[in-house]
């Protein structure tokens, strides 16, 4: 299951980052995406992209694009 398919208001714990290049696994990593982190998926824009996640207490919002390469399992 990828970040993208979770409903507004489901967590769930970061399975890989793998799919990532590696400068861009390293951003997402020092904003707090780590894996084995419980992320909560808040809402998504109007339009669909990008989309609000809570990760550690932080709000984030992530590309739908690069939200897709998220890898996570439900808890």
């Amino acid at each position: 299951m990828v970040l993208t398919q979770l409903s507004p208001g489901q967590s769930a714990r970061i399975k890989d980052l793998n799919a990532l290049d590696r400068s861009l696994r390293r951003k997402l990593m020092v904003m707090g995406l780590l894996p084995q982190s419980e992320v909560t998926l808040l809402r998504f824009a109007p339009l669909g992209d990008p989309l609000q996640v809570q990760c550690q207490g932080i709000c984030l919002s992530v590309q739908k694009s690069l939200a897709n390469q998220i890898e996570v399992e439900s808890l």
